[in-house]
């Protein structure tokens, strides 16, 4: 459920596959802050470039012959929202807490099944599908050497939950679980589908069977903390966390950096390097890859031909980039006018030509999005119906609207994320054909990046661009069902059909995988129809650079944990 800025989608996009939703530059300008269904076969296998794969996995060594231990990698990144798991939401913030922070599961990197034990060793599924008890690793420690137990799970899912904790999402990914409702809705304090076992067993009841369970446990929502931690520093407690993944938060200057150390008491082989350095200073990444100041970068449109030169001294640190999982959009508030009228907003969508933009302004470095789900994705529809490009199809769904009248039309706020300077080239070439195809003046605001997801969530936004929404899990439940489902915490645009409402509640129960991709589908293509959003692009090959020192750093459609097994050879 991530939110990156589309414009970091190559930067952000690579750090996460080099993290993870925006428009604050564009593709060409990137820079880096950021079940029963049928696994896709891209959704979690690593990509990782030859020249980067060491040729021994074994446990570090001195002489040069495996992965080797110490040294600093070093990234461009942005300042995180929340370091705190229970609020992520942002592919920003989502980076840095998997490599700090962890849970019961994880996502892995085998495609045939995607989700891997992590501080759970093993868990059994019993009652038709409705309960789930997972069994902890012996011995597991925090960072700073106190046990976790099943406990600390039940107090962190019931304190993500707690109106107090002020998620925004913990409705969506812990819903399921028997009992959590009543803690949001602050009717409880403690969920009776959390049960305590013993030390090393915690049982888990849902409302119903559904696929996708354990794929949002590996969501951080779900992620572990230590009581006396939080409690004891209050709010402050991010400052200074306790936590369980390869590496501990060691410093966090806002605007500066963040520094990640390794974790010692990491329960699997500790990571290889002392420590991540997250340079939050901003700069131009390439002009810093080049400096050495940073170890990998993507690669804009402006430096593309000049990288692949093969006589270029930069060509020998090529790597390719899978697409990421996910689609940029403009988003609608259906509750706000003039995006109330169907006809209006099915109008923009055929008023915006992706492909000429695709092909002219980002040399197809992206895909034109008719749909949501993602092409490779499981649930992934060719069929899904499109409002491709008609300028007079456009005109008249205009002339039809109730907004038809321009003096009469309400004043339009596109809302994107940034600090000043240019809004982005997508958002300005969508807002130039809106205007010359259909007459429509619309207003781009700025704001920034932690205002723009806390305006997003409280549902005060006319209309937003800048956005790509990744998924989180290779489940096509985290596309249709957490985006468009009326009651869904996640519609951010106030979308309401009672027909997609019907398929995607039949979709969380059903067991037969066809039926289920079917339901998806069919709630998808009403969607579109209906134009609740105007989809934009979806992921593409892409490319990055890697110092050749830095080894075995994984490229993967969905983000994953990746940096415990990044080695330096120097």
């Amino acid at each position: 459920m991530r939110r990156t800025f589309f414009g970091m989608a190559l930067g952000l996009a690579l750090i996460a596959a080099v993290a993870c939703s925006g428009d604050s530059a564009s593709p060409t300008e990137a820079s880096a802050p950021p079940t029963s269904t049928p696994p896709a076969a891209r959704a979690t296998r690593p990509a990782i470039a030859p020249a980067l794969q060491s040729k021994d996995d074994a446990a570090p060594s001195s002489d040069g012959s495996g992965p080797m231990s110490g040294g600093a990698f070093n990234t461009l990144w942005s300042d995180p929202p929340t370091m705190d798991p229970h609020l992520v939401t942002d592919g920003t913030s989502y980076g840095i807490v998997i490599e700090v922070f962890s849970g019961l599961v994880r996502l892995g990197s085998n495609p045939s099944n995607p989700f891997e034990p992590d501080l759970a060793e093993s868990w059994s599924i019993s009652d038709g599908g409705k309960v789930y008890e997972f069994k902890l690793r012996k011995d597991l420690t925090f960072s700073n050497g106190d046990p976790v137990t099943a406990q600390d799970f039940k107090w962190s899912l019931e304190r993500a939950a707690h109106p107090d904790t002020a998620s925004t999402v913990a409705e969506e990914f812990l819903g399921d679980i028997v009992g959590i409702q009543d803690i949001v809705d602050g009717n409880a304090t403690s969920a009776e589908g959390i049960e305590v076992v013993d030390e090393q067993t915690l049982r888990l009841t849902i409302d119903a069977p559904k696929a996708y369970f354990i794929a949002k446990l590996t969501y951080p929502t779900a992620f572990v903390l230590n009581k006396n931690n939080v409690e004891s520093l209050g709010r402050n407690w991010t400052d200074e966390p306790v936590s369980t993944g390869p590496f501990t938060l060691k410093e966090y200057r806002i605007g500066q950096r963040i520094r990640l150390a390794r974790n010692d008491n990491f329960w699997d082989r500790v990571a290889y390097l002392d420590e991540v350095v997250f340079n939050l200073a901003g700069g131009v990444s390439m002009a810093m890859y080049e400096n050495d100041e940073i170890d990998i970068t993507s690669v804009g449109l402006a430096d593309l031909e000049r990288v692949q030169d093969p006589t270029e001294e930069l060509n020998k640190d090529l790597v390719e980039v899978p697409p990421n999982f996910a689609v940029s959009y403009v988003g609608f508030n259906i509750n706000k006018a003039p995006f109330d009228d169907a006809n209006f907003r099915q109008a923009l969508n055929h008023s915006v030509d992706k492909q000429l933009i695709a092909d002219q302004v980002f040399s197809n470095l992206v895909k034109p999005a008719y749909g949501i789900i993602p092409p490779g994705f499981p649930g992934f529809s060719a069929e899904i119906q499109g409002l491709e490009f008609d300028p007079q199809l456009a005109k008249d769904l205009l002339a039809q609207s109730a907004y038809a009248d321009v003096g009469s039309r309400p004043r339009i706020v596109l809302t994107v994320p940034g600090t000043g300077g240019s809004p982005g080239l997508t958002t300005e070439v969508v807002a130039d054909m809106w205007r010359q195809n259909l007459g429509i003046e619309i207003e781009i605001q700025q704001v920034e990046w932690a205002t723009y997801i806390q305006d997003l969530h409280r549902g005060r936004l006319q209309a937003w661009s800048g956005l790509s929404w990744q998924a989180d899990y290779p489940d096509p439940q985290t596309f249709i069902d957490v985006l468009f489902r009326s009651n869904s915490a996640i519609n951010y645009g106030g979308y309401a059909n009672t027909q997609v409402d019907d398929y995607v509640v039949s979709a969380q129960t059903e067991q037969d995988a066809t039926k289920r991709v079917q339901y998806y589908n069919d709630a998808e293509q009403i969607v579109v129809s209906e134009a609740a959003w105007l989809p934009l692009w979806w992921g593409v090959d892409s490319k990055a650079l890697v110092k050749p020192w830095v080894k075995d750093y994984q490229f993967s459609s969905l983000t994953i944990a990746k940096l415990k097994d990044v080695w330096l050879d120097k």
